[in-house]
Parts: C-alpha cells; sequence; structure tokens
C-alpha cells in the first residue's frame, strides 16, 4: 500500500479543497439571506458563527511545529516551541495592553501566516499531480493572505462587530481604509491575471471565492468562516503528511481516519484556549459576554 499513498494524500487533499470551497459558497449565500431576514445592527448571530468557526479552527495551530520544523531533531524542536509560545505570550499581552498597535501587528503577521499556508497546501498538491503547472507561490499568498483579512477589517460594516469585539478597534486603520481596500483590490487583480496567465484555473477559483467571501459577508463571519472552514482545514491536511498516526491511516487506505488522526491531538487546546479566556477576563473584572469574543480571539 506504500506505493500508493501519494496518490491518497492527493485525494485528501483534494477533498479538503473542495469541500473549503463549499463551505464558502454556503456562506456567501447565507449571507445573502441573512441580510434580508435579519437587521443589520442585530449581530448575535455573527458572533454565534464566530465562535463556532474558532472551535473549529483553533485545534490545528497547536501542531504548528509539526509543519514548520517537520522531523527535526528535539533539540531544535524545543527551542522552536519555547521560542513559539514567548512570543504567543507577548503577543497576548501586546493586544491586551495596547490593542491598536497590537491589533495592526496582528493583521501583518495573520495575512502572511495564511497566504504562506495556503501556498504551501497548493504546493503539496503540485507534488503529488502529474505534469504541475508553473506556480508563483509568493505572489499567490501575498493575495490569498491579504484578501481574507484586510477587506474584511476596512469595510464599513465591520464597525459594529469591532465595537462588540473591542471599542478601541474602530480606527486602527488610522484613516487608510480606502487606501487598503484599493491596494488589495489592485493586488488581487494582478495575482488573478498571472494565473489566468499561467492556467493556474484552480488557484483562480480560489480567489475569485476568497474575494466573494470577503465582499458579501458580514466581516466577523467573513473572517471566522475562512479560518475555521478554509486556512484550518486546508492546514490540517498538511499535518497528515507529518502525523505517523495519519500516515499509518494512509498506508490502510482509510483517508476519514487520517484526517481526524491530525485533528484529535489539537483539541486540548480548543478547551485551553476557552478556559484561559474566561480566567484573563475574570480576573481583569470585565462582563464575559462583552469580552469574551475578544479575548477568545485574542488568545
Amino acid at each position: 500500500m506504500g506505493e500508493f499513498m501519494p496518490d491518497l494524500e492527493l485525494e485528501l487533499f483534494l477533498k479538503v479543497r473542495k469541500f473549503s470551497r463549499l463551505a464558502i459558497g454556503i456562506a456567501i449565500a447565507l449571507s445573502f439571506i441573512f441580510a434580508q431576514l435579519i437587521s443589520t445592527s442585530d449581530i448575535t448571530w455573527q458572533v454565534v458563527v464566530a465562535l463556532i468557526a474558532l472551535a473549529i479552527g483553533i485545534p490545528h495551530g497547536a501542531l504548528d511545529h509539526l509543519v514548520t520544523l517537520p522531523r527535526t531533531s528535539a533539540a531544535k524542536m524545543t527551542l522552536f516551541v519555547i521560542v513559539y509560545v514567548a512570543v504567543a505570550i507577548l503577543a497576548v499581552v501586546a493586544l491586551l495592553t495596547w490593542s491598536v498597535i497590537g491589533f495592526i501587528g496582528v493583521v501583518l503577521m495573520s495575512a502572511v501566516h495564511f497566504g504562506i499556508g495556503d501556498a504551501a497546501f497548493i504546493s503539496e498538491i503540485d507534488r503529488r499531480s502529474v505534469e504541475p503547472k508553473p506556480f508563483q507561490k509568493y505572489l499567490y499568498a501575498a493575495a490569498a493572505g491579504t484578501l481574507p483579512v484586510v477587506i474584511p477589517l476596512v469595510n464599513e460594516k465591520s464597525n459594529s462587530a469591532l465595537e462588540k469585539v473591542n471599542p478601541a478597534l474602530l480606527d486602527w486603520h488610522q484613516g487608510l481604509n480606502n487606501d487598503l481596500m484599493l491596494w488589495t483590490m489592485v493586488l488581487t487583480a494582478i495575482v488573478l491575471l498571472r494565473l489566468v496567465q499561467k492556467r493556474r484555473d484552480g488557484e483562480a477559483i480560489d480567489l475569485v471565492l476568497l474575494y466573494l467571501l470577503a465582499v458579501t459577508a458580514p466581516p466577523l463571519v467573513a473572517f471566522a468562516v475562512y479560518f475555521g472552514c478554509w486556512h484550518a482545514l486546508r492546514h490540517t491536511a498538511r499535518l497528515t503528511l507529518t502525523l505517523p498516526s495519519s500516515q499509518a491511516a494512509f498506508a490502510e487506505g482509510n483517508l476519514k481516519r487520517a484526517f481526524i488522526k491530525a485533528v484529535l491531538p489539537g483539541t486540548p487546546a480548543l478547551i485551553g484556549t476557552f478556559i484561559v479566556a474566561a480566567a484573563i477576563v475574570i480576573f481583569r473584572g470585565d462582563s464575559l459576554d462583552d469580552q469574551f469574543l475578544w479575548v477568545s480571539l485574542v488568545v
């Protein structure tokens, strides 16, 4: 069975890609429906969707180190994890202390992380494909990472969500919202043109879907669905290439088991995140109703 594993891995990656596209399409359709049925001032359903998406997406981050430094020495892995956790703690402190500056930093890091992750996912598909077409992954990463982060956050409809999450973030862009929107649109157009020229139709479809999600869905929903149903799923697919338990499932020809085995190790991170978020809110003397979502996003 071992010689067929690359084919099975490719099959899983293609299924994950199809599912993530379907999730985005459903989110776009539901956004249109809810826009007709629910007042724009009522963001309760958006908060619910955001928390569900967080719950789906958080576990994948607990195993980031396995994708970043696969099959490395124990010493290097230990050092990486220590630095990784230290940076995460500093980021939490920065966000809670200097909300706007910390938020801008997280926006930049998120765009880079998401773009590189999506490009890496596609590169894994190319490695297992017959005669893959040229792929300018860094150019693609720039658009794929910027689209789901910048457009929802500079959209004027994001104000109600930002006010719910943290009122201090309402003017985080310092009046450059229209400029950021324009730059993102231009970058996306350039990348789409290059993808079409290189006959990378699949990646062009991905960017179009991300664009439609960003401009049609409420900002909180757009980011949450992207994080939980696009980035996290594709990242988890990459984890199956590293985890021995997933590789064993591939050897047995069980794609579903291979994917689940990559999800389960990160589940404690989900529980831990919500516990830590609740503890921080209580320690600061804030209201869980007002601050839990914001602190959960920070953590």
